[in-house]
């Protein structure tokens, strides 16, 4: 078989390519290919080039795939040199077409379950490039489409950052309702019969199971009740109400109530409080998330209560 220098074989290799390329499955056309690599060392090693080109093409950077797209002087290149890097830009741009398809396919197709243990905080980034942080005991479903970023929480507390999509709506959905927003920063507080939103930044939609509705944008809340009806908003303090993204309680003027149900988030075992009085006692002070036991110690010195050891391991807050 007559060669015809590099240009020529590299020419072939990539005919070749394309051929197998296009029909796979095709057992006469791999049968040709062999012979013709086995005609000759160069042969095979041009072919495995392209191979190689085409592996590689997830990892060649989009500005890569831009400089193969411009149009090359080929005014100035001789005829077979201008053959033989159309034929190897354009295998490239077509590997470098499926890894960029594929990668779109991820990033609008994507399913995952995510969750946090007691007393455990997780940061996780998607695929659209927006960022979750999981509070404590927290339990969340990721549901990605081409039309839609889906998040279902069912246990637990979220702050959402929410990357900017006007085609594709981010929705939370609870029990309660759902928020609906395209880009803002916010948080989602699943209680036991409520659910509770507070917004950072943008601004979110609330919508309750009965369809009732709250606009809310920076500093405001909200929350849905068990009937899913939407409170009307309310001034929130976000970045106190947020504080567990740094491991801190902050509790402004809060019912001992409130300090045991948010402190019980952050214990294998929870806290309890004797009701009347002592549950509507009120604190203010700052605590870590990770040593909720030196609230308990600190509580005695600030507050006219004791904590009790019941027998089965569990501590409560009592008049002293």
């Amino acid at each position: 078989m007559k060669q015809h220098g590099s240009d020529s074989v590299r020419e072939q290799a990539a005919e070749w390519f394309a051929r197998v390329q296009d029909a796979p499955r095709d057992a006469a056309l791999r049968a040709q290919l062999r012979a013709w690599q086995e005609a000759d060392p160069r042969h095979r090693d041009e072919y495995e080039h392209f191979e190689r080109l085409w592996r590689a093409a997830d990892f060649i950077p989009r500005q890569r795939l831009e400089a193969l797209c411009q149009p090359d002087p080929v005014q100035q290149l001789p005829r077979r040199r201008f053959v033989r890097q159309a034929l190897a830009a354009g295998i490239a741009v077509v590997a470098l077409g499926l890894g960029w398809s594929g990668w779109q396919h991820q990033r609008l197709n994507h399913q995952d379950h995510l969750q946090t243990a007691f007393g455990e905080r997780r940061q996780v980034e998607l695929p659209d490039g927006s960022q979750l942080e999981l509070n404590s005991g927290t339990q969340l479903q990721v549901d990605f489409s081409a039309g839609r970023r889906h998040i279902q929480l069912s246990a637990g507390e979220a702050m959402f950052i929410v990357a900017h999509d006007s085609s594709r709506p981010f929705v939370v959905d609870t029990a309660q309702g759902s928020v609906t927003v395209t880009g803002t920063r916010f948080d989602v507080r699943l209680d036991p019969t409520a659910t509770r939103v507070a917004v950072e930044q943008g601004s979110v939609r609330v919508q309750g199971k009965d369809a009732s509705l709250a606009q809310l944008t920076a500093g405001l809340g909200a929350s849905i009740d068990a009937q899913g009806k939407v409170a009307p908003p309310y001034a929130v303090n976000a970045a106190a109400l947020t504080a567990w993204r740094q491991g801190k309680l902050v509790f402004d003027n809060a019912t001992l109530a409130e300090v045991v149900a948010e402190a019980s988030r952050y214990r294998a075992q929870p806290l309890r409080v004797a009701p009347g009085k002592v549950a509507q006692m009120r604190l203010s002070s700052t605590f870590s998330t990770d040593d909720t036991d030196a609230l308990l110690r600190a509580l005695p010195s600030i507050l006219p209560v004791a904590i009790k050891t019941h027998e089965d391991g569990s501590r409560e807050i009592i008049a002293k």
